[in-house]
């Protein structure tokens, strides 16, 4: 009898942890991408003012820096994925009650910055025991390809994220938004749940401290790292004041509100998924150098905003944004799999984050009042001109011009050397 058409195997790289964790990692961005849209127009909806809603968004982003680093430490010594699954449920639990709060028309200031507070440590926790697990799910030689499927299923959720959380802010209000956010953290959590557990890293056989001590040093041994963390330090404070603060205002003030800044952030969306299918083929030698071209694009939504541009000509910004993202994120990713070893991907990946968003609390709190003291547009072309200077300063380093992708035959580059050119 004729043999039976075998059906077609599963990507060899796609294994079962990669695939569950990309899957809950949507489901929670679905929420994560209309959350701050909708907190942000709780707290003008509750006569709150630019300032309130850098405030609630400092709140958030505080605990964030204040605990990544503890939460890189427990990430490689304790099973990632319990952390995981335990974050997700404190997270979903702090925006139910924030949802209940502003759905009764009642939520104070105080509540929402401690509410806010309560998800930034959530995610504090969550963040390095992620970036462990998506690293040790993907064999190196297929990481560009499998880092950019993750990302392009993380960015696709910011489209439908953001549009649905504008459009149903500006329909229902912000409350049904956060409740929203609230079941899709408690889907991923159970989700994560069934993420079979990971190779265990090497015992220590130390303190917590001296394992906190040997992520520094690993992280400071690598002169491209240093240099780019502390560029992000700068920029995603500014990214964040344009996207939670100045955005909204703006759109509230001349754009329609909700909806239009919902739009705008689906189109930031839409620019991370299309880049993510050219990322899925392009294997750039150079991979720090064509990342950083992508940061370049970071500043369009500012200086968009800045020049007070019509709408379409906003959302185009926003997807060049969105493409400059994707074009650095991908890069990143792939250079930390190459470079770091894997005992140390949690907290060489929290110091990353915090270092990344160590000025954004000040940055979001100080927005208001810059905006005050600047003007809207002056806070704005402020932020659009740090970010061109700081993509620019960043070249000046040779190991960010010259860190190559290998092969999987190539030997690892010393870590306290200088990269050499190809």
């Amino acid at each position: 009898m004729p043999t039976p058409p075998t059906r077609p195997r599963r990507s060899s790289w796609a294994s079962r942890n990669f695939r569950i964790q990309t899957a809950a990692t949507v489901i929670s961005g679905l929420g994560n991408a209309g959350a701050p849209i909708a907190t942000a127009f709780a707290v003008l909806g509750n006569g709150g003012s630019t300032t309130d809603v850098g405030y609630v968004t400092a709140a958030r982003l505080l605990p964030t820096v204040l605990l990544l680093v503890l939460g890189g430490a427990l990430a490689d010594r304790l099973p990632r994925h319990r952390i995981m699954v335990a974050a997700n449920l404190f997270s979903g639990a702090s925006q139910a009650v924030l949802a209940a709060l502003v759905l009764a028309g009642n939520a104070q200031l105080w509540q929402l910055l401690l509410l806010s507070a309560a998800g930034g440590a959530g995610y504090a926790l969550y963040s390095p025991a992620s970036g462990g697990m998506i690293m040790q799910a993907v064999p190196e030689e297929h990481a560009a390809r499998a880092f950019s499927v993750f990302r392009m299923g993380q960015n696709a959720s910011q489209i439908g994220g953001a549009a649905l959380g504008g459009a149903l802010t500006a329909a229902v209000g912000p409350g049904w938004v956060l409740a929203l956010d609230a079941l899709c953290f408690l889907v991923a959590a159970a989700l994560r749940f069934f993420l079979e557990p990971e190779k265990s890293p090497a015992p220590s056989g130390g303190s917590m401290l001296r394992d906190l001590r040997e992520g520094w040093q690993e992280f400071v041994s690598r002169r491209w790292l240093r240099v780019i963390v502390l560029q992000f330090s700068v920029l995603v404070a500014c990214v964040g004041a344009v996207e939670s603060v100045y955005g909204p205002a703006v759109a509230e003030e001349r754009l329609g509100g909700a909806g239009a800044w919902g739009l705008v952030m689906s189109a930031y969306g839409v620019g991370l998924v299309v880049t993510g299918l050219l990322m899925a083929r392009w294997r750039p030698r150079r991979i720090l150098l064509v990342g950083n071209w992508g940061v370049f694009l970071f500043g369009l939504p500012a200086l968009a905003l800045a020049a007070a541009v019509p709408l379409p000509l906003l959302v185009a910004a926003m997807f060049l944004s969105g493409v400059g993202v994707t074009v650095f994120g991908v890069n990143w990713m792939v250079a930390l799999r190459q470079e770091i070893p894997e005992e140390m991907f949690s907290r060489v990946s929290a110091y990353d984050e915090l270092g990344s968003y160590s000025l954004a609390p000040v940055g979001t709190a100080l927005a208001g009042p810059a905006a005050v003291a600047l003007g809207l547009g002056g806070a704005l072309w402020t932020c659009a001109v740090a970010c061109l200077v700081l993509s620019a300063a960043v070249l000046l380093e040779p190991q960010v011009r010259r860190l190559s992708r290998r092969s999987s035959t190539d030997a690892p580059v010393p870590a306290t050397e200088p990269v050499p050119a190809p």
